[in-house]
């Protein structure tokens, strides 16, 4: 069976030449091969995760997808609703729960481990969890999340899973926690669902992740 495994290697100095709010730059002397030691920066990152929603639509499952204007690419993309994991102590399927209810106004009863990836391993510690909610219902007017800064304009949108497919295929859609969600959401359902994990399942995750501040 092929799978992932950790993996590691002497890291003979360490230095963290970069701090920032979200993220921080680190710097290692690392020996990759008995005798070659390389230095190798990389952005220490808390790691994240985001939600696949699901309702029944009009004839197709359709997945719950917001905007989000992304600075650093210069636009507004449709995404699922994802977040940080910067809360000490909170588990990812919990963060979870908080995004989808802060970002989309959604709470939901049936919760799994849909996906998991590194979004780029070479550069990054990030690891992102991909979960699937099901069983979604809306939060209540009185009880939504009072969003701020970009995200005070999110919208909601619902879209059904064959378009949303067809709109990632065309190269209409560019977050990759969207792509690699609903992609793996759609094989998922050819399945029946049977191949989705618990919700606690392993997580394969750097240990050089950027740990929180107090």
């Amino acid at each position: 069976m092929i799978a992932d495994r950790r993996d590691e290697r002497p890291v003979r100095s360490h230095e963290r030449v970069w701090t920032g709010a979200v993220f921080d730059m680190d710097e290692d002397r690392v020996e990759v091969t008995p005798g070659n030691v390389v230095t190798r920066h990389y952005v220490a990152h808390t790691g994240a995760v985001a939600v696949v929603a699901l309702r029944e639509g009009a004839g197709d499952l359709e997945v719950a997808l917001v905007d989000q204007y992304r600075h650093p690419v210069q636009a507004t993309l449709w995404e699922i609703p994802a977040g940080l994991l910067d809360i000490e102590g909170e588990e990812p399927v919990e963060a979870a729960k908080r995004e989808l209810y802060e970002e989309a106004d959604l709470e939901a009863d049936t919760w799994h481990t849909l996906v998991d990836y590194f979004t780029s391993p070479g550069g990054t510690t990030e690891g992102l969890r991909i979960f699937l909610a099901r069983n979604v219902r809306e939060v209540p007017a009185g009880q939504r999340f009072e969003r701020t800064d970009e995200e005070a304009a999110m919208q909601l949108r619902w879209v059904p899973m064959r378009e949303a497919v067809a709109a990632i295929h065309d190269g209409r859609l560019h977050n990759p926690s969207a792509v690699v969600g609903i992609l793996a959401a759609q094989s998922a359902r050819t399945q029946d669902w049977k191949c989705l994990r618990s919700a606690h399942a392993p997580w394969l995750r750097s240990p050089f992740s950027r740990k929180l501040r107090n």
